[in-house]
Parts: C-alpha cells; structure tokens; sequence
C-alpha cells in the first residue's frame, strides 16, 4: 500500500510538472490537490514536493531511453516528445546546470584565494570585492556604462566597460540583428568598415546593452584562454524551481541565496564556487547569457575574475607575472593590480604596459604586452614618469581606453575610428620614438645608450649635423626630451619635423569619458530641490580636443599659459596658416590624453572630467 502510495504521489507530481502554473486566486489543492495530506504550505510539503518533482525528472528521463522508436502518429512517441520538451526546459534553467559543472578541490581553492588576496587580507577588502555586481547604471544618460558602488573592484569593471562600448559603439546593428552569432573577437573585422554611429548611446535598449556585455564578457573570457576555451566560475545556489513556482524573480532567488553568503577564506569559496569550461563560443554565450542574473548579483566582479584567471590557468597567471608571491588585489586599499587589468585586457597577467619584454641581464627580464590589443590603456603614471605605456596599448584596434589613476580605473573613448588615423607628424612621431623606445633599457626612463642612439638614427634616416650629434652623445647617454627638440628644429628634408610649408596641419575630433563609480553630480540641475544631497550617479563627460600641428613644447606652454597680443601677432608673422588655440581648461585626464595625443588641449562644459 505505501507502494502504491508513492506511485499515486510520483504520477501526481508528473502531471504537476507538466501541468501550467493555475492562477492565484485558485486554491492549489483545488487545482492538484495535497500530497499524501500534508499541509500545503509546510516545509513538509515543500520538500516533499521537491524531492517528487526531481523522481519525476528521473522516471521522465528514463523512460525516454527506454521506449523504442515509433510512427510519428503514435501517442506514445507525442507523450515522449512532450516530455522530452519539458525536461529540455528543466535542463536549460541557468541555476541547474551540474552537467557542465564542478567543484574545485580544496588546493585549486586555496591557491586561487591566496593568488587572488593573499594569506592576509582585511575583510574590508573581502567586502568590496564581494558586493559588486556588474549591472548597468539606472540613470538615464549613463544607461550605457556599469556603475560601481564599491571600490576595488574597478578595474574589472572597467575593463568589461571598455569591450561593452566597443559592441555597442561598432557592433550595434549585429547586437540588433543577430542577438544568437557567435562571438566576434575581432580577428576578422576592420575598425576601417564601420563608419561613424549616428545614434545615442544612451538611448539603448535593455536587449542590446545584455547582449554587448555578454559578448564583451565572452571575447575577455577566450582571450584569457588562448582563444581555446572560456572557463565561467558561478554559485552553488540551492534548489529554487519551487519557489520561481510560486512567482518569485530568479533575481531575487539569487539576492536571497546570497544574503547570508561571506567569504573570509578559501573554505567559503570552495563551498559555493562551481566552474564549467567551454570550448565552444556558441554554447559559452548562451550559458553567459543564461548566467547574467548571477554576474548582477553582488558576487559578479569577483566571479568574472576567478572567471578570466581559471581561463588563462592558474599556472600560467602566475609564470605571466614578475613577483607571483604578491596578492593580485593589493593592500591597502583593494585596488586591482596592473596585472588584472592587462589580464582582461591582452590575456596575459603581466605587471608592465611597455612592449615586448624588457632584458636586465644574466638571464633576467620584465614582461610587458607581447601583440595588439583590442582596446588599450592610458595612464596618469606616465605623465608623471613612473612608466611608459607601449605603443600596443596606446594605439588599440578601437579607439577605447582604459585610463588609470593613482586609485582607480575609468574609460576613454571615440566614436570615430579615425581618431586613431596618424597625420603625417604624428606617423613619423611614431616611427621615431617606436626606434627610440626599443633601444630604451631603463624601464620607461626616457634614456638610451650612444651605441643604441647611433641604430635610432640609422632606422628613422636621421641625418644630424655633426655639431648636434656630438652635443647629445656628450653625456654619454641621449634623453629623449633632448632628442625630440632636436628633431622639432631639424628641417624635413634630414628627417626632422621643420616643415615651413605648414601642411602637416591640426587634428580635432571628440573624445568620451565615462566613470563608472557613483558620485555627486555637482551641476546645479541635478542638485535636488532644497539643497538636498546631490544625485549619485556616475558621469559621462564630452571633450572637444585639439591636437596643434608642431609646436615646440615652449611655444606650446606658453600659448595654454595664455599668450600676450604681441606673441600672438608674432606668430601670424611667423605662420599665418597655422592658428594657435585660446587657453584651454585642465584636469588630470588632459594630462593623460597627452600620453597618446601630445600637445592636446582639452575643452568641455560643466564639471570637470574625474579620474578617481
């Protein structure tokens, strides 16, 4: 009898399972009836109910490998189709797919916690590395950008941010049409074959702006492995079929589920974490997609970087690194390490943003970024001479960069793709401190030895007067400041940038600026009324910018100090085709943008841009 018991209580939940949710305003026992008399709402029940439906998916699938094939008219072959459809959809809830899944062992575990934050961390830390998600901002006009509410964890922020606006900016009309391709990495396409947008970018529909991140999500996740496979980290998250039953979001499923969750070791990482690698594009887009509510939740920059790192391999991240014993999240304040961002950004964890690597002798060397990069790096660093970014990633595919400060991590960006074009001054610029830069041992110092300068000058056909190469070799080693204003005042013709013709011309386009973290907007429209506390938000900001042809940095200088009418009536006499721009406005991302653009100048209304 208590065979027949259960039976009855398996078919009834087989019919449950198959059977559309009734509405609310019926009684569900009028509609299914109770289980063997427990009280519908007890936990008796539920759990019951729970453990009935998961026999039910067993016996489905069972009986689906046992019934032989049959006429297409047959009932028995609709009856396995029907159920078939119904495990397929079971199969396919994001939250349940232990086929594809795994468990680290405790070792991977604990070397990925320590990797990640080291033996010691404060749980400050932890708690801003554990409550960021990666959601798009609600404002209106940042709609497009992810917004930050956590420090730390900016730079994997930033860096998802940088290939968003790249699909969304070069690749709108594929996200619109064909929300299903496979990933584009773009190996094949051309910044060249796609033209100028004409819309808004923050009028973006939810669609569009999921499927950019998914793709963006993806490419980050194949670069890091080798373009060879995508390993995606996600939560163990109990059962919750029943409760999405009862009309309950799979977001606030997962915000439930999380809410008890702190990870204050490699243990509590282990309990939860659960990874699956794909080696196809297709199938790893679609479970991305599937898995954006998890991403969204508080642990999704945590997880996309235990993501990148498990795609590259842990091994491997570490051999990718100059000092490996260092955590990759540094104290004291949490800020993701150089060698995240060049992770998510080249696919290789390296420390340095030079070119190629860098010999020290005796067998020892720095690791920079080995090829071109899809987006780039800027950084206020270089401005004040602590490094020197590569021309890999000054000059990216797209016209995107991430820029870092002291302290955190914002993008740049262009909606035009011949913002990259080189004019001629700017060509030969490249040429020659490409030259310069390879003979450059001193880790970004701007110096070379007179052995390496006389190769310089051999590779650019260089022709100095004999007078000015024995004064910059007399010191026994050449600076590149030095060098540069030599080549200002060397005519053309010796292969200098003295052209008297004035051809060369100026450069002005409009470059973007997002910064993702939420902050005071200080614009009086958007203080509230009463002098209440402004609105928190992050900020997009236009600049105007104006690259002058080929001033010397004096006469540069002194036209942004604000030049005098005498020095203005000068320089018509001197260059009527040439005109010098008004005094311009500063902040550090100016400083930045000279970096790639030297002798900018910036222009834009209301605050001024931040970069922290």
């Amino acid at each position: 009898m208590a065979d027949r018991g259960e039976d009855e209580d398996l078919q009834m939940a087989i019919r449950m399972s198959m059977t559309p949710e009734p509405k609310r305003n019926k009684p569900r026992d009028e509609v299914a009836g109770v289980i063997s008399g427990l009280p519908e709402d007890s936990p008796e029940s539920k759990t019951r109910r729970r453990e009935l439906m998961a026999a039910a998916a067993e016996k489905r699938m069972a009986s689906i490998v046992r019934v032989s094939p049959s006429p297409a008219s047959s009932p028995a072959t609709k009856g396995v189709k029907k159920e078939a459809e119904v495990v397929k959809r079971v199969e396919e809830l994001p939250l349940r797919h232990e086929s594809l899944s795994k468990e680290l062992s405790a070792e991977e575990a604990n070397k990925l916690f320590v990797m990640v934050f080291g033996s010691e961390v404060s749980k400050d830390i932890l708690a801003q590395w554990c409550n960021q998600g990666i959601r798009f901002s609600s404002d209106p006009e940042t709609s497009m950008g992810l917004v930050q509410h956590e420090g730390g964890p900016c730079g994997v922020l930033a860096a998802i941010q940088a290939f968003v606006f790249k699909y969304i900016i070069f690749f709108s009309d594929e996200l619109k049409e064909l929300p299903r391709m496979p990933l584009n990495r773009g190996l094949g396409a051309s910044s060249k074959s796609h033209s100028v947008p004409s819309y808004n970018i923050s009028s973006l529909t939810e669609g569009v702006k999921v499927r950019a991140l998914v793709r963006s999500m993806g490419e980050i996740l194949f670069l890091c492995g080798n373009n060879k496979r995508a390993v995606i980290a996600t939560l163990s998250i109990p059962e919750n079929d029943i409760q999405r039953f009862e009309g309950i979001s799979e977001e606030e499923v997962i915000a439930s589920s999380l809410k008890a969750l702190s990870i204050e070791s490699a243990l509590d990482l282990l309990k939860v974490l659960r990874v699956e690698t794909h080696t196809s594009e297709t199938t790893a887009f679609q479970r991305l997609e599937a898995l954006i509510p998890v991403f969204q939740s508080r642990m999704g920059a945590l997880l996309f970087l235990i993501s990148a790192l498990l795609s590259r391999g842990l091994d491997l991240v570490q051999s990718d690194r100059d000092d490996p014993s260092l955590p990759l999240v540094t104290a004291p304040f949490g800020h993701a390490s150089q060698e995240i961002v060049n992770l998510l950004l080249c696919g290789q964890a390296v420390p340095n943003v030079f070119d190629g690597r860098m010999d020290l002798g005796g067998g020892m060397f720095l690791k920079g970024i080995a090829r071109n990069v899809e987006v780039g790096f800027l950084t206020l660093l270089e401005s004040l001479n602590f490094c020197k970014v590569g021309q890999f990633l000054k000059t990216p595919k797209w016209p995107i960069w991430v820029v870092g400060s002291e302290s955190h991590y914002t993008v740049l960006f262009a909606l035009d793709p011949s913002v990259q074009n080189e004019n001629e001054l700017e060509g030969r610029e490249t040429q020659i401190r490409r030259a310069f830069d390879a003979q450059d041992q001193s880790g970004g110092g701007g110096f070379i030895s007179v052995e390496g300068f006389h190769q310089v000058i051999r590779e650019t056909n260089i022709k100095l007067p004999a007078d000015k190469l024995d004064n910059l070799c007399s010191a026994g080693f050449i600076v590149w400041s030095e060098f540069w204003q030599v080549i200002l005042d060397l005519d053309k013709s010796l292969g200098g940038l003295k052209d008297s013709s004035g051809l060369m011309g100026k450069k002005v386009f409009d470059l973007f600026h997002f910064n993702g973290i939420a902050k005071s907007d200080l614009n009086g429209s958007q203080v509230n009324v009463g002098g209440e506390t402004p609105l928190q938000r992050p900020r997009l900001t236009k600049l105007s910018v104006s690259v002058p042809p080929r001033w010397t940095p004096e006469e540069f200088m002194a036209d942004v100090q604000g030049p005098s009418a005498s020095g203005a009536s000068d320089s018509a006499g001197k260059d009527t085709e040439v005109s010098k721009p008004e005094p311009v406005q500063h902040a550090p991302l100016v400083d930045c943008i000279r970096t790639r653009w030297p002798r900018a100048v910036c222009s834009w209304s209301g605050d001024p841009p931040s970069i922290v």
